[in-house]
């Protein structure tokens, strides 16, 4: 039997496609969340993700939840040492981050955070082991 074909996918590829995926699992987790009892009357009534809503609490969640979105775009643009930095700086603060918010979760937010973990701990491996020329 033939081997099958495949071509040398590029680092920034990579990483851009595991920022991707990461983004997905926030949007899933962040949807699913609306289910859980009470969220939806906790927002009614001022409660954010992380405090009272207020113009600076949805600011600060609004940046938490561009920068992976904006990782898909910045593994392709960014100057190679940047991107290799950019990538095992933020892939290690959003791994911290769901680690702190885990603790009490529901089990979908908890699958979710595992896969999560998984993902931005592989993009932190990836950009560590960037291939030299």
């Amino acid at each position: 039997m033939a081997a099958l074909d495949d071509m040398k996918v590029h680092i920034r590829l990579k990483l851009s496609a595991l920022w991707t995926a990461l983004m997905f699992c926030y949007i899933y987790g962040d949807y699913f969340g609306l289910y859980v009892p009470g969220q939806l009357q906790g927002m009614l009534n001022g409660e954010g993700p992380i405090g009272p809503t207020s113009e600076a609490t949805l600011v600060a969640t609004a940046l938490l939840l561009a920068v992976p979105g904006l990782m898909v775009a910045l593994c392709m643009l960014l100057p190679t040492r940047t991107c290799r930095w950019t990538n095992v700086v933020l892939g290690l603060f959003y791994t911290a981050i769901m680690l702190l918010t885990m603790p009490g979760a529901w089990w979908f937010y908890l699958t979710l955070g595992v896969i999560e973990i998984a993902v931005s701990m592989l993009i932190v491996v990836l950009a560590w082991r960037w291939p030299r020329g």
